[in-house]
């Protein structure tokens, strides 16, 4: 038997989020690089200009270092300027020379040391502008892509008619363009196409099913009917309910996987108050105590697919549960900038290998695509598909003593 291929690693996360408008001002984006480079580039260059400069200078000053005069003894010194203070009228000619040699020593010097200053400051100016210019021309670039980029998190969120239309000349942005909105029409075809499916199969498969279970709703209504086909009706009838269930399940988990739905605000504590009462009879059934707390913690998402990933997961909790004194907790918060709904239930104690197969559809613990009474093994496969569909996650974790802890984290 061949050994399956290990999965490639996930490319790592970047360290903020990209929807949120106030980025880092640090983050390392390719404008800020090509800037640095730029930039970079102009520092050394500047740099070795400015050596050479200095290394000629000095040269050149170092070759005119010699007198082009000398005093005799019989010269008279007369002073035309205070350059040179050590120089007076009653120095001898060699002690006059000598104090010449140094003046100009010293003021080759001051020359070079001004230069050198003056170059620094040019050098700082010019650096300043080409750090400036490179960033601008980065940005100039660089605008192609964050056309791309926008348009990309507009298509992320369910907008599939975005298209980027880049104008300009033929380079790799543009081609990068073209290819990208070739991409979205494909995608957009495929969820039209999709749609379209999902709302042909719900108008071909539940009308049938409405029309079995009208029909022996009547016949299980006569009270002329022989037993066994009272029996049979109601077996038949409890078959259509559990086709039915499966069904509306199916077209969910369909639609959910879509993530094209209207997001408005929506309070998981109002959510999970409504399921509770949905769950309450059922609970009450079977001796299983409901309780929570909840507070406010509002999110962006669709209140239809949200309240139902809080109804399946408190029906699971209710459903596979201790036979007695059972109970269920709900609580809702938000930590963190997420908004967190957990449920969690005492039952049977469930291995931690076996939590992975509680997502796949018709799969139970320790079941696999089997007849129960106890839904049609869709419920946490819908969860896990709408959490998805807002940007969120569910974490299953085996509960000490058992039963499970359910938290589902979605963004605010």
């Amino acid at each position: 038997m061949a050994a399956t291929p290990p999965h490639p690693s996930a490319p790592p996360k970047p360290t903020w989020d990209p929807r949120d408008p106030v980025r880092p001002l640090l983050r390392p984006t390719i404008r800020i690089r090509l800037t640095l480079l730029y930039g970079g580039m102009f520092l050394i260059a500047g740099v070795l200009l400015l050596s050479i400069i200095y290394l000629l200078a000095a040269q050149a000053l170092h070759s005119g270092n010699a007198l082009p005069f000398k005093l005799l003894p019989e010269s008279t010194i007369e002073l035309t300027a205070n350059s040179c203070p050590a120089l007076r009228h009653d120095l001898s000619a060699d002690q006059a020379n000598a104090v010449l040699k140094e003046c100009f020593a010293r003021q080759r010097e001051v020359a070079l040391d001004d230069l050198l200053r003056r170059s620094l400051f040019a050098l700082l100016g010019l650096s300043i502008i080409a750090f400036a210019f490179g960033y601008a021309m980065a940005g100039r670039v660089l605008s192609p892509l964050g056309r791309i980029t926008r348009t990309a998190r507009q298509v992320a969120g369910s907008d599939l008619t975005r298209r980027i239309e880049l104008d300009g000349p033929d380079d790799e942005l543009k081609e990068l363009s073209d290819t990208f909105d070739e991409m979205l029409d494909r995608l957009q075809r495929a969820f039209t196409a999709q749609q379209r499916f999902v709302a042909n199969a719900s108008h071909e498969l539940r009308t049938p099913l409405a029309i079995n279970r009208t029909l022996l709703e009547v016949h299980l209504s006569d009270p002329g009917a022989p037993v066994e086909l009272q029996q049979l009706g109601k077996t038949l009838l409890a078959t259509n309910e559990r086709s039915e269930q499966l069904v509306e399940g199916l077209l969910l988990l369909a639609r959910s996987d879509n993530q094209t739905f209207e997001r408005k605000p929506v309070d998981l504590a109002e959510v999970a108050t409504r399921a509770i009462d949905q769950t309450r009879a059922e609970a009450e059934s079977k001796g299983v105590e409901i309780r929570g707390e909840y507070a406010e913690a509002v999110v962006q998402g669709n209140g239809v697919l949200l309240e139902r990933i809080a109804l399946n997961l408190v029906q699971n909790a209710v459903r596979y549960n201790i036979p007695e004194d059972g109970w269920v907790e709900v609580t809702t918060e938000t930590a963190a900038g997420q908004a967190i709904l957990v449920v969690s239930n005492t039952g049977p104690v469930v291995p931690a290998y076996e939590i992975d197969n509680l997502w796949e559809p018709f799969r139970r613990l320790r079941q696999e695509r089997t007849g129960s009474d106890k839904g049609v093994g869709l419920g946490l496969s819908i969860a896990r598909s709408v959490a998805r569909a807002h940007g969120g996650r569910i974490i299953a974790e085996p509960r000490e003593g058992g039963g499970l802890v359910m938290r589902v984290t979605l963004p605010i």
